[in-house]
């Protein structure tokens, strides 16, 4: 009875089975009752694939999409996602791109009273090992309830965590009662599983920290489960064999020269795709090179691009039978806000694999002028209203046929860009009138703009870019494409997606109001006296008043005397 696409719902507790398709927009409202709390779980989600940039669920803290965001789901989230309201009502967003296909999302909710006694369970688990269970086991466990279980280790171990008895409800996706494992102290951490049905699962942490959810419904409730968690210590580090470090101008791999010697290599006998390119020798054996060198392949995939150069070895001395054929293929994959990067490791067709993680260096600046020579040094940046400003975004990289492309700018007086906002640029489309994009040139994106608004009202405002990285040679790509009106909007190839932020900037009227105030701070202290000085002044000044009033006396009595005389000597006569 729910419609397909959004609804208002009061009812206490509720399931939804949700099924959109493309270019889809719906919102869900739910109104709780008084003194109660909204739990809402995703208990199962399916997106399109490669589309977390593209299309995902929001969920909001009150009645509306401009409430406050409690969290967002999409394709790459690694947990079950329950989210909780602090107001009476909870909103979610669900938005789909225009890929032809059929998403499905489990969602269910229920009022909850916090503190209350059904909501008693879960706890903290310290020490090397220790024993839990669901509530009420081994009778049936109670409808509506989640329960976190947070597993401490002693440092330097792991945990192992085995369920000797467990039935949950069964269901295909474990969308109704689950439990949840997670690799960490929270529900953040990795997810290492989710079970349901009748099972004796058993998970490992790869620290000391695990997590362990139980959520449960309103329908078929069973025994629950018992568990048991023990400790294993960690071995002692250990020198890699080989490391890789990606960056957006370089690559470099660092090999063990204990590691070599084990295959029968010596470091005289490594070389890149490029012969020329050579290694230095340390302690270890270091290849470092800019990524567009060295006989660098680089292959464009559509949401990323991959770097990939091959270290062959020969072996030492005159090996004339069964030569072991070995290479080490290290890529650098560009995708979606991280660089994922990957060694193989091939011998004699055999492949070990290794990965980490890093970052392209992306950087935002204002300039004087439209030449983008002198960058302005000084923060804040005071600027007149109605001022021209100038900003360059700058990927840091050695590919040259990069482009970087400048999808969403937008201003707000709160620099972590909280829900009061101004838009300059959206979906690469100019959003105020005084916006000027400049052509895409070598690994900058540059843009004008009039100093807003927003400075008559608030002391500082912040500059946020969303920036796409594209493959120059790619025609079809999201950079090639521009401004995409909401109505056109489709999943475009990018390499890289992230965003980067600037500020404050302020009026120069505020600052030439502070210098003034301060400078009638100094010269009022110059021309106001001390008490002390005050009240020497004063006193001098009534000891003269006096001297002068007994000087005035002496005169005048003298004067008076004169005159009398006079009178006296013109009557005699």
């Amino acid at each position: 009875g729910v419609p397909r696409c959004g609804a208002s719902l009061h009812e206490p507790n509720k399931a939804l089975r949700i099924e959109l398709n493309a270019n889809a927009s719906c919102i869900w409202q739910i109104q709780r009752n008084a003194n109660q709390t909204i739990r809402l779980i995703f208990s199962h989600f399916k997106f399109a694939p490669s589309s977390c940039g593209t299309e995902s669920i929001k969920v909001f803290d009150g009645p509306s999409s401009d409430s406050p965001l409690l969290g967002q789901v999409c394709e790459d989230t690694d947990a079950v996602p329950v989210l909780e309201s602090s107001s009476d009502t909870l909103t979610f967003l669900i938005t789909t791109n225009s890929v032809p296909f059929t998403r499905n999302f489990f969602v269910y909710y229920y009022f909850f009273s916090p503190g209350s006694r059904t909501e008693n369970c879960g706890g903290q688990l310290t020490g090397p090992n220790g024993t839990f269970s669901s509530p009420n086991y081994p009778a049936t466990y109670p409808q509506f309830r989640y329960c976190v279980w947070h597993i401490q280790a002693p440092k330097n171990s792991k945990i192992n965590l085995q369920f000797q008895d467990f039935f949950l409800e069964l269901d295909r996706n474990c969308q109704l009662d689950f439990t949840a494992v997670y690799d960490g102290p929270t529900t953040d951490s990795g997810l290492l599983g989710k079970v349901c049905g009748r099972a004796q699962p058993t998970f490992e942490s790869s620290s000391n920290m695990m997590t362990v959810v139980l959520s449960t419904d309103d329908s078929n409730s069973y025994r629950g489960f018992s568990a048991q968690y023990s400790s294993v210590p960690l071995p002692g580090p250990m020198e890699p064999n080989i490391t890789l470090t990606c960056s957006s101008d370089s690559m470099r791999i660092v090999l063990s020269k204990s590691y070599l010697a084990s295959l029968g290599f010596r470091e005289a006998h490594l070389q890149l795709n490029d012969p020329s390119c050579r290694p230095i020798v340390t302690d270890s054996v270091i290849f470092s090179f800019p990524l567009a060198s060295c006989g660098t392949i680089k292959k464009d995939e559509g949401h990323s691009i991959t770097y990939s150069n091959t270290i062959s070895m020969a072996p030492t001395g005159n090996v004339i039978t069964r030569q072991k054929n070995t290479e080490i293929i290290a890529e650098c994959r560009m995708k979606n806000n991280q660089t994922l990067e990957v060694i193989y490791t091939t011998t004699n067709n055999a492949i070990q694999k290794l990965a980490a993680r890093g970052r392209y260096n992306v950087s935002m600046a204002f300039y004087e002028s439209d030449l983008f020579s002198k960058p302005i040094q000084y923060s804040p940046y005071y600027v007149d209203l109605n001022q021209t400003l100038f900003a360059e975004v700058t990927l840091h990289s050695t590919d040259p046929n990069l482009q970087v492309f400048i999808d969403t700018c937008t201003a707000s007086p709160q620099a972590d860009f909280g829900s009061l906002t101004y838009d300059l640029i959206r979906s690469g489309c100019n959003k105020d009138d005084t916006v000027v994009t400049y052509p895409a040139f070598e690994n900058h994106g540059r843009f004008k703009f009039r100093a807003f608004r927003f400075l008559r009202s608030f002391p500082s405002v912040y500059l946020q870019c969303d920036i796409v990285i594209c493959d120059s040679n790619n025609t079809n790509s999201r950079c090639a494409r521009g401004c995409i009106s909401r109505q056109r909007r489709a999943i475009s190839p990018y390499t890289w997606k992230t965003n980067t932020v600037v500020g404050p900037i302020r009026l120069k009227r505020d600052l030439r109001a502070a210098e003034h105030s301060e400078s009638l701070t100094e010269v009022e202290a110059e021309k106001t006296p001390n008490l002390q000085q005050y009240n020497f002044y004063t006193l001098a000044f009534v000891v003269l008043i006096s001297n002068i009033l007994i000087v005035v006396a002496v005169i005048l009595k003298h004067h008076k005397h004169q005159v009398g005389y006079s009178y006296q000597n013109v009557q005699s006569s």
